[in-house]
This record gives C-alpha cells, structure tokens and sequence, in this order.
C-alpha cells in the first residue's frame, strides 16, 4: 500500500478520522456499546469516508477522555481488534493514533498493518494531563526493536490541550525536528480538537522544512479547506465531517463528499 508521505508529495491530501467509542478501560466506556457495537460503528465511518472518496484514514481513540500518557492494555488490545478484523475492507492507506502514547500506537501500526502514526513525540508541556515530556530517541529505537521501519510517523509539533515549554518560534522547531528527529511528515495543530490553525504559521513552518510534508491537524473544513491547501500539502479532517459538524456523531457521507469534491476540483 502507497506510504501516506509519497502520497502526500503526489496531491494535496486529506486524511479523514475514524474517531473510536469508548474503550474498555476508559472512564465513558459503557458496557452497552460492547466490542461488538465498537467494531460496527468503526465500520460504519470507514465506509462512509472511502465512499466519499478520501484519500487516507486515522484510527484514534479519540472518546477515551480524561487522556493519558500511557495507555494500558485494554486499549492496544481493543484498537487492535477492530482494526485487524476491518483490514480486509480498508481500501486506502490507514494510521494510527493513540492519545498521548505513541509507542502503543506504533505497536498497533506494526500488528495491523497501518502505514503511519501520528503523535507528539517531541518537547515538553504543561497540559490538562499534568507535565508531559516525551523522549523521540526511545520511540525511533522502540520502531527498530519491533521492525517496524516502514511505519512513517507524522510529529504534532503544536499539541492540542497543552503548552509547550520551548519557547521557539514554531517554524525553528519545525526545522529542528526534521533535522534531528527525522520526521516524516509535520502537522500543525490548533490549541484543541475541531479549532484550526492560521495560514501564516503553516506558511512559516512549510518554509522551514523544505520537501517534507506540512499538514493542517484540526480545525480544517469546508469553508477554509482551500485557503489552508494553497499552503499545506495536506490535512487531518475530523470534526467537520460528522453529522452536524459534532465531534462525537458519526460520519456523514454527504460531507466527506462535499469536502473531498472541493479539494479535488478547486476552483
């Protein structure tokens, strides 16, 4: 399956979010949607963003607020499941995200066969999870002990619901990662979930790393999609494709095609 950077370098490219229900495990995990009623809603928003034509999809556990850094095993296991008994329909190139671990998404990447992960993997930040520090060195290794070389992995360079210690000016982080963390890919993010990031910090942060790819993480939709890809050579599409625009509905179809007819035929 095609890698999502050369993808990236091919057209402007929109990864579409496949958010997962509560876990097991999780504070809001309700016995009444079981595994069962998991894999059927998870099944459900793939279809309807391939059937709108995206071009990528991120599985994410997106529901299993509070957050944590470490996720246990429940989770791994669980994302896991779903995605390993889906794989046979998933039609485009798929990732994963694990809210905030990205060893555990790594590992669910190499099981089921994802093509890349998005995390934060670099910095320090006071957060609504308390101090988050992160060690990229330890991750890169943990990707050589598991084999998993061709997994590419996406920096979030501006995490959402945190504030990152390093006082640098965005576009020099963005440089300083891709030199001595060897990005795949860097997105940039709004201050959370379903609020977008300006043109002019993508612009700077694009400017700073050359050929590697820049994509918008949160906050893209119809109406600034156009605006943001004149920029970004891609972008992470979550909220502004579920049923009335809510972050926890379900995908609609008519949305992701409305989208995905914008980026593909601009006028």
């Amino acid at each position: 399956m095609t890698g999502i950077t050369s993808l990236l370098r091919e057209k402007k490219t929109i990864i579409g979010m496949v958010h997962f229900p509560p876990l097991p495990g999780a504070p809001l995990y309700k016995e009444k949607c079981d595994m069962k009623c998991i894999l059927e809603k998870i099944t459900s928003d793939l279809n309807a963003l391939q059937n709108g034509s995206i071009d990528a999809v991120m599985f994410c556990n997106e529901n299993d607020r509070p957050y944590s850094l470490n996720a246990d095993f429940s989770t791994v296991a669980a994302m896991s499941f779903v995605i390993g008994q889906i794989s046979s329909e998933i039609t485009v190139p798929f990732g994963v995200d694990v809210l905030w671990d990205p060893k555990a998404a790594l590992a669910i990447a190499k099981a089921t066969g994802a093509s890349f992960i998005r995390e934060v993997i670099t910095g320090s930040y006071s957060s609504d999870m308390g101090y988050w520090n992160t060690n990229v060195g330890e991750l890169y290794r943990y990707r050589k002990l598991i084999n998993a070389d061709n997994v590419e992995i996406l920096f979030n360079i501006s995490a959402e619901f945190a504030s990152n210690s390093d006082r640098r000016p965005l576009d020099d982080i963005a440089r300083s990662v891709v030199f001595s963390s060897l990005a795949d890919g860097i997105l940039v993010s709004g201050p959370m979930t379903g609020l977008p990031t300006s043109r002019e910090e993508l612009f700077k942060v694009k400017k700073s790393v050359g050929d590697v790819p820049v994509l918008a993480n949160t906050g893209v939709k119809l109406k600034n999609v156009s605006e943001l890809l004149e920029v970004a050579d891609g972008a992470v599409v979550g909220t502004s494709l579920k049923k009335d625009g809510l972050t926890w509905n379900p995908v609609d179809p008519v949305r992701v095609r409305t989208l995905m007819n914008k980026v593909n035929s601009p006028e």
